[in-house]
């Protein structure tokens, strides 16, 4: 009798572990269904705002067409420089042991693939990553470079400097300079002793 009500037992509790994985199944499959359909849906708004290049021209400015060639020729110095960085920093950077900068943190290119953006703007957006990007690689390498032969802070203010900056010996200090250059020669792991968000406010009041 009562190895017949544990067998019952057991059989009504797989029973119950059956109905819960059903349950949780469907709910999977609804959950990606209406998340394909969101999907799709948030496509289909986001193409609402797609501009045809026809139209997207004919609603140019006539100056932004003419002088869109000076803007694109852009494309030689930006590819000079970064082949330039490049092969700097891979042949140089081991002699100094500095660590090479990610080329890949700074190039990103992710906005070709908005649905809202036409060809012409989808290239704009390639262009525009590719020299903002290629300036904030050459800005880290040269900062890295700074960081090793000059660290020293300008007597006048400066804008915008670079992160590494604020670790900058202060101008006049030749004693710390000299006995704390080679120690600073060796962190470039992080931007030592500086959160990045007060540096950039700090090296703009040096």
């Amino acid at each position: 009798m009562l190895k017949n009500n544990l067998n019952d037992l057991l059989a009504r509790i797989q029973a119950l572990q059956e109905d819960v994985e059903e349950e949780y199944r469907k709910a999977r499959e609804d959950l990606q269904t209406k998340q394909a359909e969101l999907a799709e849906e948030f496509l289909r708004q986001q193409k609402r705002y797609k501009i045809g290049l026809f139209r997207f021209l004919a609603r140019s400015n006539l100056l932004d067409i003419i002088t869109a060639p000076i803007i694109y020729s852009g494309w030689i110095p930006f590819l000079l420089m970064d082949l330039f960085v490049t092969v700097y920093q891979t042949i140089c950077f081991p002699v100094y042991r500095i660590p090479k900068v990610k080329r890949s943190d700074y190039l990103v290119f992710d906005r070709g693939d908005l649905p809202y953006l036409n060809l012409i703007e989808k290239f704009n957006c390639f262009y525009c990553s590719y020299g903002n990007g290629v300036a904030a690689y050459t800005r880290e390498v040269a900062a890295r470079t700074e960081q090793y032969w000059c660290p020293i802070k300008h007597a006048r203010r400066i804008k915008g400097a670079h992160e590494r900056y604020p670790n900058f010996f202060d101008p006049g200090d030749a004693e710390a300079f000299r006995q704390g250059l080679n120690r600073l020669r060796r962190q470039f792991g992080e931007v030592p002793g500086n959160d990045p968000g007060k540096q950039r406010g700090q090296g703009e009041g040096n």
